[in-house]
């Protein structure tokens, strides 16, 4: 087991790398000929873009999955959705504990980095319930699904297309195979489908809400006082995202004149598809350039925030929200520090999110704006596409097909570092043997 993470790198650098191992993997298997519908070898920016955006499970395409890619090469896209919505890293280690090799301590060290675990401790058992776990809910959403389309599609399409989205939707990735009749389509034909919108909307909520959630809620159920306080937020701040938006499309979005054709009850079913899906699963049920500018800077703040830490979704996480928006209650308090449900934050939560929330920023602004200034792309638009890169979400306004060979590099590396993780990203760039043993002086500076 060592042989797959050497004692050299840190337990942040194999997180990374494994994540470019299997994106590049996956372009070269997207690069055969056999992998796209005219038996043509696809152009490797193209299959380079497409695996990554699996990897990543974001959902942006260059090509229709559907329409360009085969069997072999829509089965190539879901195995990268897999691997990469559960992680590289988990997936290594469950492949070792099903073959029966002993789990190290460093492949412990590893894990947990991989998951964002609080302690070493119990993590191989936590390993193989969260497989157990995300393979039941994908196998119940599959068949659900599958009971919905096989009368649509036929038996084996039916199943394929049941499989396909339950995963697709638990890994928050946003592929989708609906764009037969209408590339790039996604579930615009599903607008009011009851069943359709649950279940994805169900499975996209639960790979969002993290593997410790998910422990948490297993170990504890209905007693919730007794749940971590990294679960108690991330509960509460998914509600109220959840609530914020609903109330949002509901009553102001979708009582616009643009979608007068819809009935109420697709009008409901259309609110709660659009406050779920930014967050961050890439599938849309509606036109979504007929969104007023209103809505689409809700979504991309939506995008923007995401799931949680230790799940399929990305984005700058629920839990960095919560710890930002504590610390500035705090401040309004005028209290050392930011408190919830009984609890203190550290200061090194507090940092850590004031970080990778500026990193987050900077980084979709620099992007929007160089897809801007490089293609001449609306700002707005640039922006959604920026948002929904860095998000790993996969919701377009059309410019992704549209960007140049650059662009689409600045997109990959979006999504790349939107799955990564920035703190992982840091922390892998910024490794040092040891730690910083002298301070400078302190020096009073006034803000605000």
């Amino acid at each position: 087991m060592s042989r797959f993470f050497p004692r050299r790198i840190t337990p942040a650098q194999v997180v990374i790398l494994g994540f470019l191992v299997q994106i590049l993997a996956g372009a070269l298997l997207l690069s055969l000929p056999a992998a796209t519908r005219t038996g043509q070898s696809a152009p490797f920016l193209d299959a380079l873009f497409t695996a990554t955006s699996a990897t990543c499970v974001t959902g942006l395409v260059v090509q229709d999955t559907v329409q360009y890619w085969s069997a072999f090469g829509q089965g190539v896209i879901l195995l990268l959705i897999q691997i990469g919505g559960m992680g590289v890293v988990t997936m290594a280690v469950a492949i070792s504990i099903f073959s029966g090799r002993k789990i190290g301590l460093r492949e412990r060290w590893v894990m947990q980095e991989s998951i964002s675990a609080p302690q070493v401790g119990g993590i191989v058992r936590m390993t193989g319930f969260i497989l157990k776990t995300a393979l039941v809910i994908e196998a119940l959403g599959a068949l659900v699904l599958a009971l919905r389309f096989c009368p649509e599609f036929g038996l084996a399409k039916g199943i394929w297309y049941g499989v396909f989205h339950s995963i697709s939707a638990f890994c928050n990735a946003g592929f989708d195979l609906m764009g037969e009749e209408a590339a790039f389509s996604s579930l615009t034909g599903y607008t009011g489908d009851p069943v359709v919108n649950v279940v994805i909307c169900l499975l996209i909520v639960l790979g969002g809400l993290g593997f410790l959630t998910w422990q948490d809620v297993a170990t504890h159920r209905w007693h919730v006082a007794r749940y971590r306080l990294q679960s108690k937020l991330i509960l509460t701040t998914t509600a109220l995202l959840l609530v914020g938006g609903g109330l949002f499309f509901g009553l102001y979005e979708f009582a616009q004149p643009q979608w007068a054709g819809l009935s109420h009850g697709e009008r409901g079913w259309a609110t709660l598809f659009q406050t779920v899906s930014p967050r961050t699963a890439g599938f849309n049920t509606v036109d979504l350039t007929q969104l007023t500018r209103p809505a689409l800077l809700v979504t991309i703040l939506l995008m923007l925030a995401g799931g949680s830490p230790g799940s399929t979704a990305g984005g700058f996480k629920t839990t960095t929200l919560a710890v930002l928006f504590l610390a500035v209650l705090g401040v309004f308090r005028r209290q050392n520090g930011a408190s919830a449900f009984g609890r203190r934050l550290s200061e090194t939560a507090i940092r850590n999110a004031c970080a990778l929330f500026v990193l987050y920023l900077t980084l979709f602004l620099a992007g929007g704006l160089l897809l801007c200034c490089l293609d001449g792309i609306p700002l707005t638009d640039a922006l959604f596409e920026a948002a929904s890169a860095i998000g790993t979400v996969g919701l377009t306004l059309g410019a992704t097909t549209q960007v140049s060979p650059v662009s689409q590099g600045i997109l990959i590396f979006l999504m790349y570092f939107g799955r990564v993780g920035g703190l992982t990203m840091i922390y892998a760039m910024t490794a040092r043997p040891g730690g910083v043993s002298s301070q400078y002086p302190q020096e009073q500076v006034t803000v605000g």
